[in-house]
């Protein structure tokens, strides 16, 4: 078949072509966006924690809506252990693998679960330190982490803790009137002691502006690509 026999492709197939790749485009454009609106809020994140990690440490809040929101503030709360109740957290930590020892805070207003600090797998329970009587707590707020990691969630019936879900832990030791968040406590007693606190590591990721980059370098690529395309179909219909 000739060139001159050969039919023309209709306007309309070129049209759709052409808007569908516009908002191809546009989409491209659109993501970079949100990948910079992220990284302006992570900033401002970054910026609030690091003010809250060097700030006094005020009273730990009796009723929280949202923790998110006071994550890593700096608290005191005051209360009895209540031992028995202790759980322990699968964790992974500089120290090795073991556990985080959660422990519910008796107060006057219910508890506050608290993450006495970290235990090696094997550690003897005779090395503990185990405060008696009223304690003050000093530590970080942290928001509760529900129903477990994303490989392996946590079975109260079993035993096995994977995150540290204050809710989960509360109806199965029934404590009461427990506070949204937990307390990651500093280190209590000698420097070598068990369970090892102020083990938090403050660390956020913060790779939106690389994504952002990523997403707008695709949008001219793609751009370019439909120019030429645009240009070889004007070409053509032209001979």
């Amino acid at each position: 078949m000739t060139p001159e026999e050969r039919q023309p492709r209709p306007l309309w197939v070129d049209s759709l072509i052409l808007g569908f790749a516009g908002i191809v485009f546009v989409t491209l454009i659109l993501l970079g966006n949100w990948q910079m609106r992220r990284l302006a809020w992570k900033l401002d994140l970054i910026e609030t924690v690091e003010a809250r990690l060097t700030e006094d440490a005020v009273a730990a809040p009796l009723r929280v809506e949202e923790p998110e929101d006071l994550a890593y503030l700096r608290v005191t709360a005051t209360g009895e252990f209540q031992h028995d109740l202790s759980r322990r957290v699968k964790a992974l930590t500089d120290l090795g693998g073991g556990s985080w020892l959660m422990t519910p805070l008796k107060t006057t207003n219910g508890h506050i679960w608290i993450n006495r600090g970290f235990v090696p797998s094997g550690s003897d329970l005779a090395e503990w330190t185990m405060p008696e009587g009223t304690i003050e707590i000093e530590g970080l707020l942290r928001p509760s982490e529900p129903e477990g990691t994303l490989l392996e969630k946590n079975d109260a019936e079993a035993g096995r803790w994977y995150s540290r879900d204050v809710i989960a832990l509360s109806e199965d030791t029934g404590a009461y009137y427990p506070a949204p968040y937990f307390i990651d406590a500093d280190h209590y007693g000698d420097r070598e002691s068990w369970p090892r606190g102020r083990l938090t590591v403050v660390n956020f990721r913060n790779s939106h502006l690389s994504y952002a980059l990523t997403w707008y370098a695709m949008a001219v690529l793609f751009f370019g690509a439909m120019a030429w395309v645009v240009q070889d179909r004007i070409k053509a219909s032209s001979l």
